[in-house]
């Protein structure tokens, strides 16, 4: 199934008084570019969410943001520099005597300082990335589905387009057959006009006919056309994008440029630029395939 390079997921998941949320979302991109930014405490933890977006999608430019709050105690411990506060104590001291202020120092003012009372995180990394994973493949599922959705439409939409350009190629089919006929009886009645008189050199006639069919025969362009229409639609059905797609839509416009310059009739004509129109819609549409 087609899937479209844009769409957004979103997860959140609470344990223990620790919070998560991610957030995913993509725009298209010829590669893959992922973007991941966390939180510094789990930072280590970048290289495998990496690898869980890179496992589910294979292109676009993806940015995941992750959130994380850990209000709860485990993994937490508070640290008390004791020679750090000493040496701020000893220095307000001597502050004070030099200049005659009352001493009153308390310990709560002391542990404001830089660097004396500080909380270390030992988190169990183990722990927090069973967490994380939790929303994350929350958010992946809801992207993907969002993906998916988008990459229906997709496909509804080149579907419809595709088959409104055979149905062009079929009516340029009819006209062209019809086109040497008509020369014909053209032809007869203009040499009937010219030359007078109703006798007319079958053979002579048949050759110039020929000439004609020759030089304004699109019958192998029109062949193409309907194998590259086939090949496109199976290439859809497999959720195959990128350069063979782009080589179809190039090579059917060429078939079709080709017809164009043949014709010498203003309906086939016409039909061209509805089919050239068509193509180019395809050819942008295309750029949102996953």
């Amino acid at each position: 199934m087609i899937k479209s390079m844009t769409g957004y997921g979103r997860g959140k998941y609470e344990n223990d008084s620790r919070e998560y949320l991610v957030e995913i979302k993509s725009v298209n991109n010829r590669y893959t570019d992922v973007s991941i930014k966390l939180p510094r405490s789990i930072s280590y933890l970048e290289e495998k969410v990496k690898k869980e977006i890179l496992d589910k999608v294979s292109r676009g430019k993806i940015d995941i943001f992750i959130t994380f709050y850990n209000n709860s105690t485990k993994g937490k411990n508070i640290k008390f520099n004791r020679e750090l506060a000493k040496m701020y104590i000893d220095e307000l001291k001597e502050l004070a005597k030099e200049n005659s202020i009352k001493d009153e120092i308390q310990i709560t003012e002391i542990s404001k300082f830089p660097d004396v009372l500080t909380v270390e995180n030992n988190e169990d990394e183990d722990l927090i990335w069973s967490e994380l994973k939790v929303p994350l493949d929350e958010a992946l599922q809801n992207f993907i589905n969002m993906k998916q959705i988008e990459g229906q439409k997709i496909f509804d939409d080149l579907t419809n387009r595709i088959n409104y350009i055979q149905e062009k190629v079929n009516i340029i089919s009819q006209n062209s057959t019809r086109l040497i006929k008509d020369y014909v009886v053209k032809l007869e009645t203009r040499i009937k006009e010219l030359l007078n008189t109703d006798n007319i050199d079958e053979n002579r006639l048949a050759m110039e006919t020929v000439i004609y069919a020759d030089k304004c025969s699109v019958e192998e362009e029109i062949t193409r056309l309907n194998s590259h229409i086939y090949q496109f639609n199976e290439l859809i059905k497999e959720n195959v994008a990128g350069k063979k797609l782009d080589f179809l839509i190039q090579e059917m416009n060429r078939e079709t440029n080709t017809i164009g310059s043949k014709s010498s009739s203003i309906e086939i004509t016409n039909l061209v630029v509805e089919i050239k129109t068509q193509l180019e819609d395809i050819r942008e549409q295309i750029q949102n395939i996953e």
